[in-house]
């Protein structure tokens, strides 16, 4: 089915095309919903719930910009919205964590797999690695972001700062994170995924 009798077809509530789409944009979706969860248990919920969403709201879908795009904002508000609701995103984090590492955003080796890339970034404390899902990998910026969470925009700016560091620590550590010579995007390891 092409997109546009798979848009027509989940308009009609016609149940075909609803699977077909959800089969088509399930595994992206999950990876998205896999970076802002604990679990994989709590990913598959955010995908479920986001796709009841999808499939309520496919009528405001205006073919402008991508499909797949209005789906993944669908899909990340959902998540923002289930960590919100659990008070997860409101976990505090000591500010010792953060100090003394410098990232170099464009720096992982070569080598490196997308998922140890995500399984770094899902160690992060839940409001680090909210915002920076929505701002490094999302593309959201900070005004947006404070706007998602209900923070301020210095709040953003400040976790997104943190969470770069405390990542770059755990890349390190786990030796994920070696010689500059070796390096590549670590957001492109993320985004292939």
């Amino acid at each position: 089915m092409t997109e546009e009798a798979l848009l027509k077809g989940c308009l009609n509530n016609d149940s075909t095309a609803q699977r077909e789409l959800y089969n088509k944009y399930s595994s992206k979706m999950l990876a998205v919903c896999y970076r802002f969860s604990q679990s994989r248990e709590d990913a598959e919920d955010m995908l479920q719930e986001g796709f009841i969403k999808v499939f309520l709201q496919i009528h405001t879908f205006e073919n402008r910009g991508s499909f797949e795009g209005w789906i993944r904002r669908i899909i990340v508000h959902t998540a923002i919205n289930i960590l919100k609701k659990n008070k997860k995103f409101n976990e505090s984090v000591d500010i010792i964590h953060a100090t003394g590492a410098q990232i170099r955003e464009e720096s992982v080796p070569a080598i490196i797999q997308a998922k140890q890339v995500v399984e770094c970034i899902r160690m992060l404390p839940i409001g680090y690695r909210t915002v920076l899902n929505l701002y490094a990998i999302e593309g959201y910026n900070h005004r947006e972001i404070a706007n998602i969470l209900g923070i301020e925009e210095s709040t953003s700016r400040s976790q997104y700062t943190r969470a770069k560091a405390m990542l770059e620590n755990i890349l390190i550590r786990r030796r994920i994170l070696h010689k500059p010579k070796q390096e590549v995007n670590w957001l492109a390891a993320v985004n292939e995924r």
